[in-house]
């Protein structure tokens, strides 16, 4: 596999390529089964879509990161760009889209903090490969270029063309599950996804079935790195022949597992292009997710750096 090349001086440490959602919040004792009404506990809004999320967890684990999206020029709009800029991450490249609503996500989590989630891309589904040119043209290379499976399948293909054209380092986490050109496989460095994502991916790759283990070594041989997330168990990655994990971290009380994923992404991509290798970053984006988990919503239960530091120095992951 060819080598990547020097990299440009970087514009950002991190540019997120993706989606904006106004995230709606209802909080049952249990699931409704098909034709059954329940009554909500609680209900609330706020901040989603898996590149608003992740760009917040980049921003708070210390990275500078700038959001290339498309949002309707809507309330929705107004209140998402307050919560990203509040959270350090630069929006100009954020784009009102006329005649689409800003994305929507409907999101039910129950008494064990579990969820589920119905998704309207919205304005999203209108970020195209040239919005990806003109932001490469007029700002140049940062050092990591992150998007996600909820970007238009030409807008991530032209994300990654220019990311390695720019010698950035390529990201993917690809959730949801896309089927993509083999160059773009070949080009990330990690993929990212959790284990039922990994099988997909095998599928469509005509690779083997298996653990973790085995699907993390299997992919890596497509793409530069890969990491597939195990929830609370952690991570394993693989690259260059070699096969790892990192441990998750114990909790005080599971709240609300929404956007944890999008948490442990951001973060391991802020942490890498702060100069830290793949292993810390993963343990780092670990602590950070767990974090998450104990305060209900998804970006706005993101920890700051100091609280991940906290919690890593009391695991003993660092002193």
């Amino acid at each position: 596999m060819n080598e990547r090349p020097a990299p440009a001086i970087p514009n950002t440490d991190v540019l997120v390529v993706g989606s904006v959602n106004e995230d709606h919040f209802q909080f049952v004792h249990t699931f409704p089964r098909p034709g059954e009404t329940v009554a909500a506990l609680a209900s609330r809004r706020g901040l989603g879509g898996k590149g608003a999320n992740q760009a917040v967890a980049a921003a708070r684990a210390g990275a500078d990161v700038r959001f290339l999206a498309k949002v309707g020029a809507d309330a929705a709009a107004a209140d998402a760009l307050v919560v990203l800029r509040a959270a350090g991450v630069r929006t100009d490249a954020v784009a009102d889209e006329a005649g689409y609503a800003t994305g929507s996500a409907a999101i039910a989590v129950d008494a064990s903090g579990e969820n589920w989630v119905i998704v309207d891309a919205g304005a999203n589904a209108r970020l195209t490969p040239s919005d990806i040119d003109a932001e490469f043209d007029s700002h140049g290379a940062p050092l990591v270029v992150l998007t996600q499976g909820e970007t238009p399948a030409a807008s991530l293909e032209q994300a990654a063309r220019r990311a390695r054209q720019a010698g950035a380092r390529f990201v993917l986490n690809l959730a949801p599950v896309l089927d993509v050109p083999s160059e773009v496989l070949n080009n990330c460095d990690p993929l990212i996804v959790n284990e039922h994502e990994a099988q997909a991916v095998a599928s469509n790759l005509g690779l083997a079935p298996g653990g973790a283990t085995e699907l993390v070594a299997e992919l890596a041989s497509v793409s530069r790195s890969v990491v597939i997330t195990l929830g609370a168990a952690g991570s394993v990655a693989a690259a260059g022949g070699e096969v790892w994990s990192a441990p998750g971290f114990p909790v005080d009380g599971v709240v609300d597992t929404t956007g944890a994923g999008d948490a442990f992404v951001g973060s391991l991509c802020a942490r890498l292009a702060l100069g830290e290798d793949l292993p810390a970053a993963m343990t780092w984006a670990s602590a950070a997710a767990s974090l998450s988990v104990e305060r209900p919503g998804a970006a706005e239960s993101y920890a700051a750096a100091v609280e991940v530091e906290g919690r890593l120095a009391q695991s003993g992951a660092i002193a």
